[in-house]
């Protein structure tokens, strides 16, 4: 089994997200807290690797900043 490469701190989100949630936002071109609150939990949940966990720790996050998903 390939595992999965650690590619944390990615921009400012939490590194509690996981390996593969922190890939595939990078991947997504998505870095900083700003970038997730322009996104619904709908469409970082339709992206591969990113589960009810990430959007819990993110949603974490972005209330410290006074920030929310996008339509929430």
């Amino acid at each position: 089994m390939t595992r999965t490469p650690d590619v944390r701190p990615v921009g400012d989100l939490p590194n509690e997200i996981g390996r593969t949630a922190a890939r595939e936002l990078s991947l997504n071109s998505i870095t900083s807290l700003e970038q997730v609150a322009a996104r619904s939990r709908k469409e970082l949940l339709a992206i591969h690797g990113v589960g009810p966990k990430a959007i819990a720790i993110l949603g974490e996050a972005l209330a410290a900043k006074g920030l929310d998903y996008k339509g929430s």
